[in-house]
């Protein structure tokens, strides 16, 4: 997993390629989670990138606005990370 801040989203790749992205809005406290979108779906790569791209928010100190469904789903299944969550 990377974040490409270039193009404002977390990426992960599988054999060279990309296998799926989480985009967002980097603000200067927090990061608005927009899209996520993977190339293979039930094989928990989303979950995997989410997971990843969350433990790198907190790391860097930022709260985080889950507006993607699929970001919103992860956090409400993980209340362990309710605190880098804002409105």
């Amino acid at each position: 997993m990377s974040d490409n801040r270039e193009l404002s989203r977390f990426e992960v790749h599988l054999d060279g390629r990309l296998g799926g992205f989480a985009e967002y809005v980097l603000e200067p406290d927090r990061i608005v989670f927009t899209h996520t979108e993977v190339a293979v779906e039930g094989k928990g790569l989303a979950s995997a990138l989410v997971k990843q791209a969350l433990a790198d928010v907190r790391e860097r100190g930022l709260k985080v606005v889950p507006q993607c469904p699929f970001v919103r789903g992860y956090l409400e299944k993980h209340p362990e990370l309710a605190d880098v969550v804002t409105g």
